[in-house]
Order: structure tokens, then C-alpha cells, then sequence
């Protein structure tokens, strides 16, 4: 029973920003678990490699091109997905970006964009793939949060506010759309190696080090630690949990 609990054979996981980072990890994961994969995103070249390391395990992948900021772009997306493999059955809502500045030096497009790549566009591809997902009976929604969904940091005051508002979203989405049957849930990642997080490594060091010496699990993490959860809130396993939001951190928000 266990092993079919976790099956995704027969499913087709939409991933925006899959093409990097924790969306490729969470993708790989996916993929591992028996779904197909489309992959959503701005940088089409690194689309196409992350789509062909993924045929490469003999998953069957494809790759579209979004801008989650443009609602225009998003119904593209979901129509051309649509028509590509039929159904969507998981929407993993990865696509983010992050502004680092003080609150009192951010412009006020500094902060349009971030809340509507991270808060607005994850409303919007839900919202765009409920009606499928009720036709077929049901659906998986997983939206990526972040630590700073429970606590604040000071150079990421739209990064915090869109992650914060991330988990009301998928609240409000669980309670809507239970008697569809879809489930939504957030994903909080820890302190990740990631694109987004190069730079505290590179030109932080004391920064860098003194987070790591607040994980208890006394690492970052990987893009690859995020595959589990998303594979359990993904599959049949977690046809009972919406609404929930679970930290990958290696314990950081509980020390």
C-alpha cells in the first residue's frame, strides 16, 4: 500500500520555474515518482536543458515558456499545457525572485514586481487550473513559501510580505476548493543553495556563516530536499491534508 501511495505514474506536474533550483529539484522528484513533467518558464535555453536532463531519465517532459506577472502569459500557459499532455493534475507554484533592499530604499516597482511574480501570479495559475482540476475530478496544489513566511528579514521586505501572503493564499484556496476535491499546500523552504542565494555566499561570508550555524542539521540545503514533500503533497498520500504549511529547513525555524 505504501508504495502506491506515493505513485504518481499517470500524472502530469506543472512546474512554474522548474528550470533551476528548487523547481528542478522538486521537478526531478516528481519525476522520480512516476509523473510526467511540464516546465514553465522565462529562460527558454535553460528550459530545454533542464527538459532534456529529465527525457534523459525517461521521463516524459515538456517545456513552455511564462511570465507569471502577465495574466495573458499565464493562460497561455495553462492552454498550451492543456494541449500538450491532456491534464494537469499537479501545479507546483515555484516561480519567485527576490529584491534585496532595505525597506526604506525600495521603489515602489521594486515591489509591484515582486509581489506580483511571487503572491499574484501563484493566485492566478491557480485560479486558471481550478476548473480543470474539478473536471477531473481533483487536483494537488503546491505554492513555495519560505522561512520568511513566519518570520521578517530585513533586506527582503517584498519577498517576506508575497511569502507571508503565499500562505494565506493557499489557505483560502484549501478551504475553497475542498469540495473539489483539490488540495493546496505550501511548501516553506529553509536556507537553500540556489541562484537566489549565490550572492549571500559569495559576498556574505560572515552572513553565510553565521545561518549555518543556526541549522541545527549544520548544512543549507539542497534543491533535492524539497523532492520528498513535494512528492508526498503531490500523491494520494496527502489526500487529507490541505491548508498546511511545512517547513524544509533542516530545523532552522524551530531553533
Amino acid at each position: 500500500m505504501v508504495s502506491t501511495l506515493f505513485n504518481l505514474s499517470g500524472k502530469t506536474a506543472l512546474v512554474t520555474g522548474g528550470n533551476g533550483g528548487i523547481g528542478f529539484g522538486i521537478a526531478k522528484g516528481l519525476a522520480d515518482a512516476g509523473a510526467s513533467i511540464v516546465i514553465a518558464a522565462r529562460n527558454q535555453e535553460k528550459t530545454k536543458e533542464s527538459v532534456a536532463a529529465l527525457k534523459n531519465t525517461g521521463t516524459e517532459a515538456k517545456g513552455l515558456y511564462v511570465d507569471v506577472s502577465s495574466e495573458d502569459s499565464i493562460k497561455d500557459m495553462v492552454q498550451n499545457s492543456l494541449e500538450l499532455t491532456g491534464k494537469v493534475d499537479i501545479l507546483v507554484n515555484n516561480a519567485g525572485i527576490g529584491i534585496r533592499k532595505l525597506p526604506h530604499e525600495y521603489k515602489l516597482e521594486d515591489w509591484n514586481q515582486v509581489i506580483d511574480i511571487n503572491l499574484t501570479g501563484s493566485f492566478l495559475c491557480a485560479r486558471e487550473l481550478h476548473g480543470h482540476m474539478r473536471e477531473i475530478g481533483g487536483g494537488k496544489i503546491i505554492n513555495i513559501g519560505s522561512m520568511t513566511s513566519i518570520f521578517g528579514l530585513d533586506w527582503a521586505v517584498a519577498y517576506a510580505s508575497s511569502k507571508g501572503g503565499v500562505v494565506q493564499l493557499t489557505k483560502t484556496l484549501a478551504v475553497s476548493w475542498a469540495k473539489d476535491n483539490i488540495q493546496a499546500n505550501t511548501i516553506l523552504p529553509g536556507w537553500i543553495h540556489t541562484d537566489l542565494t549565490s550572492g549571500i555566499k559569495d559576498n556574505f561570508k560572515d552572513r553565510y556563516d553565521h545561518i549555518l550555524s543556526r541549522i541545527p542539521d549544520d548544512r543549507w540545503g539542497e534543491p533535492d530536499d524539497l523532492a520528498g514533500t513535494a512528492v508526498f503533497l503531490s500523491s494520494a498520500a496527502s489526500d487529507y491534508v490541505t491548508g498546511v504549511s511545512i517547513p524544509v529547513d533542516g530545523g532552522y525555524t524551530s531553533f
